[in-house]
């Protein structure tokens, strides 16, 4: 299979934006797709690092600001959108440059997935069990093939699978070919290879500069909202621990050092992700010089016309 559209994943700070303006203004044709669970969501624009108005002027992009924050957007919604997204660029002749560090969101279109549905009475009922580990447990038992490929504390995760498994009456594991299986794709997958130790530093670095521009007003003005947040969008880094500071007094200082913590944390998450997929090309890279990425992404874009 020819490859026609591309994907640029990575960890969260890595330079995945900067990089796909950077290959979008020098290549025509090519049209940005975001791969970003919360950039969907209008009024997330600072702690999202969403593409700035500017940008998207200069750039056509898809899949961001589409629903508001009381939203619970998923994946299946995200397999929709983006499939027609993408038949969308093919049909103006372009294409699509896919970009993101969600990993399942990115898999559900290289891939095909097979989306279970949902199962709000079954959800209703997690959602009332406070402890996770409990969650877990309970999935394990279920379905251990689902459980040994998560994260124990990732409740997010724990409860959906056990939302489908009792829902629907068969393992999380059994629907679509399985994450653990790669098979051909018309997405060519390039991923930023960056040293963790810098990546820490751009991380600290990167929240600086959201809070310098708003980030704290701008949770505020979400939190004001007559709808509130919904739980998907309230799980954001940064925005979890800086709606722990407005609502439960958590120092400021304090609230920001665990949202890098913790999204240091995901950010390995994130690379453990994109490494078990063989089919993607490491470019290395320190965040900020994209000459030879540049140089590589053109490259594939010539060899697949």
């Amino acid at each position: 299979m020819s490859p026609r559209h591309l994907a640029i994943v990575g960890s969260t700070a890595s330079g995945k934006s900067a990089l796909a303006m950077a290959l979008a203004t020098s290549v025509p044709g090519l049209e940005i797709v975001s791969v970003d669970s919360m950039q969907v969501y209008r009024g997330m624009d600072i702690g999202t690092a969403k593409p700035t108005p500017a940008e998207q002027s200069v750039v056509r992009h898809h899949l961001i600001d589409l629903v508001d924050p009381d939203d619970d957007y998923t994946v299946s919604r995200f397999q929709a959108d983006c499939e027609t997204a993408i038949a969308g660029i093919e049909a103006r002749g372009n294409r699509a440059l896919l970009v993101g560090g969600t990993g399942l969101y990115l898999r559900s279109i290289t891939d095909q997935l097979e989306i279970p549905g949902q199962f709000p009475e079954v959800r209703e009922q997690l959602d009332a069990e406070p402890d996770t580990s409990l969650l877990f447990d309970r999935l394990a038992g279920l379905d251990p093939v689902a459980a040994s490929r998560m994260e124990p504390a990732n409740r997010r995760r724990v409860v959906r699978a056990l939302e489908v498994t009792l829902g629907s009456g068969r393992p999380f594991s059994s629907f679509g070919p399985g994450l653990e299986k790669y098979p051909p794709s018309s997405i060519a997958q390039f991923g930023i290879d960056i040293d963790l130790h810098l990546l820490r530093e751009r991380i600290a670095e990167r929240y600086t500069q959201q809070l310098d521009a708003g980030f704290l007003a701008e949770v505020e003005a979400l939190r004001s909202r007559p709808g509130g947040i919904s739980r998907t969008a309230r799980q954001a880094l940064g925005y979890s621990e800086l709606l722990d500071h407005l609502d439960n007094g958590t120092p400021l200082d304090t609230a920001v050092a665990t949202a890098i913590t913790r999204t240091n944390q995901f950010a390995r998450r994130q690379q453990r992700w994109f490494r078990r997929d063989p089919r993607i090309r490491w470019i290395p890279s320190d965040g900020a010089d994209h000459r030879a990425a540049l140089a590589m992404l053109t490259e594939s874009l010539e060899d697949s016309d």
